[in-house]
């Protein structure tokens, strides 16, 4: 028989980072988990990305035992890897931050599918570019 889950938590965490201090203790202790067994799993899964952001996604059961399911980084994330800035435009739409061509939506886009929400790469090339324009970027060819 299937475990009745209690709760579900989506946190975004630095690979290898994650310590029973906020946001993993706030989140996760409310609910009974024990947290640094959390912490050992997920620092020990995701110990090769240390230099990125790794969203996760919590299930939390009666019994007060977990699953967890890591993500890719976030789009924004790997757009401004990509394009070497530290931050987008402070007012997009009159200001321009960078530049991004085509064939790095792309490559983004391959990265990101298995989160997007897209049928096809077209779709999900789409969902990158309109990220990087809103972060003050200009998508070229």
């Amino acid at each position: 028989m299937a475990k009745k889950v209690k709760a579900k938590v989506k946190m975004q965490i630095r690979g290898g980072g994650a310590t029973p201090a906020p946001p993993v203790g706030s989140s996760l202790g409310q609910h009974g988990v024990q947290i640094m067994d959390f912490c050992k799993k997920f620092n020990a899964e995701t110990i090769s990305r240390k230099s990125e952001t790794v969203p996760v996604l919590v299930t939390i059961y009666t019994d007060k035992t977990f699953d967890f399911v890591t993500k890719t980084p976030p789009v924004s994330e790997l757009i401004l890897k990509n394009v070497g800035v530290k931050k987008g435009a402070s007012n997009p739409g009159a200001e321009v931050a960078g530049s991004i061509t085509w064939t790095s939506v792309e490559e983004i886009a391959k990265v990101k599918m298995p989160d997007l929400n897209a049928v096809d790469i077209e779709g999900a090339k789409k969902i990158v570019a309109g990220s990087a324009r809103s972060m003050g970027l200009k998508v070229v060819d």
